[in-house]
């Protein structure tokens, strides 16, 4: 599963002792860039951490695994990101990334000479 959208919040890193040795886990919250925005918290684990270097306001590309675990008969859900793609990074909080050009920027000519041209 991908998602796309805009780091709004970089979570405090948590860190511990496991069976297989010292682990670290950074969670970051990501609000979608759709026309009704969700917020997605995903969690980068271990060496992923330091690998994408994280900054609030970058525009990212992230494929998730989803895992559930069942404790005492609840289940917790966790996203856990296991590529990310930087797209472009905002200067502010803000800012968000546009996959539209600009107004004028149409890629076809509107004329009607245009439109005799089709292939078809």
């Amino acid at each position: 599963m991908e998602i796309k959208g805009t780091v709004i919040q970089l979570l405090q890193m948590q860190t511990g002792m496991g069976k297989k040795g010292p682990w670290k886990k950074q969670e970051f919250i990501i609000e979608t860039q759709a026309q009704y925005p969700k917020k997605v918290c995903l969690s980068a684990w271990g060496d992923k951490v330091d690998q994408y270097k994280l900054a609030v306001g970058d525009v990212v590309n992230v494929s998730v695994d989803l895992e559930s675990r069942e404790y005492n008969g609840r289940w917790y859900t966790e996203a856990r990101a296991w590529k990310l793609d930087k797209v472009g990074a905002g200067s502010s909080q803000g800012a968000r990334g546009n996959d539209f050009p600009p107004p004028g920027d149409e890629p076809f000519a509107s004329d009607s000479q245009a439109s005799d041209d089709l292939p078809f």
